[in-house]
């Protein structure tokens, strides 16, 4: 005890403030109850809650992936850049007009289809009437149905040849992969068929304008700039965005 009153008085005062502190935290630790608060909270949750959002969000980043592959996106979009392409048209319509619009067709025209894949799978999985791998295989079968119904059997042998995959006795026994890489080789030969028979007419159109050019004299005046306003107005006259969208929406089997 004499040793202690030997120490400065500061110090000696710092030690007395110092002692109730600990004996205070050792009777109270708030870090320590939230902790465990905590961890009681987290064993009362749910599991399956848990487990769906997790899938819901893992499912969300292959969205892009789906909407690209296995829906009629990459035919429209095709087929429109080569319309702006064919009326000699840089950037009207904008990019951004262009895939807006194909997505809300393609939206439009899976309607069904995505309306069946929430009806079967999307609605029982939130609800809880249904396991993970159980939805997955409900949600998948109509988009086997839609893309088999817009699929040439040609692209779907090669793609079986390709992956060596054995033939099988049904559809149903076909692996989706096959299916998703048989149904993009044939939306892009149907949508550069389309652009073909798009290009024509406004091909006439730039050989005559050139021809008369040619004809006049005047090979220095560029034939685009003339041919131009006569390939609108054809595009224009004979209602091009209508019969164009309606002849592409109308060739899609469900």
């Amino acid at each position: 005890m004499s040793r202690l009153w030997s120490l400065p008085p500061l110090l000696c005062a710092g030690l007395f403030l110092l002692i109730p502190g600990l004996a205070f935290a050792q009777d109270v630790d708030p870090v320590g109850s939230g902790a465990m608060t905590l961890a009681e909270e987290a064993r009362q949750l749910p599991v399956a809650s848990s487990v769906r959002l997790i899938v819901l969000l893992t499912t969300m980043s292959f969205l892009p992936g789906i909407l690209l592959l296995m829906t009629p996106f990459t035919r429209f979009v095709i087929v429109f850049s080569l319309l702006r392409q064919a009326l000699g048209l840089q950037q009207s319509p904008p990019n951004q007009v262009l895939v807006a619009l194909s997505l809300f067709l393609s939206l439009l025209i899976m309607r069904p289809t995505l309306n069946e894949v929430k009806d079967q799978a999307v609605d029982p999985f939130l609800a809880g009437e249904m396991e993970t791998i159980d939805a997955l295989e409900r949600g998948v079968e109509p988009m086997r149905r839609f893309m088999l119904a817009n699929t040439r059997r040609a692209d779907l042998a090669a793609v079986m040849e390709i992956g060596q995959i054995p033939p099988p006795a049904t559809l149903e026994e076909v692996p989706t992969p096959a299916i998703v890489s048989a149904f993009v080789m044939s939306e892009l030969k149907t949508a550069f068929v389309i652009g073909v028979k798009i290009y024509l007419p406004f091909l006439v159109v730039d050989i005559i304008v050139a021809n008369v050019l040619l004809g006049m004299g005047m090979m220095v005046l560029p034939p685009v700039i003339i041919s131009l306003p006569f390939k609108l107005l054809l595009f224009v006259l004979m209602d091009g965005w209508n019969l164009l969208i309606r002849s592409m929406a109308g060739s899609f089997g469900v």
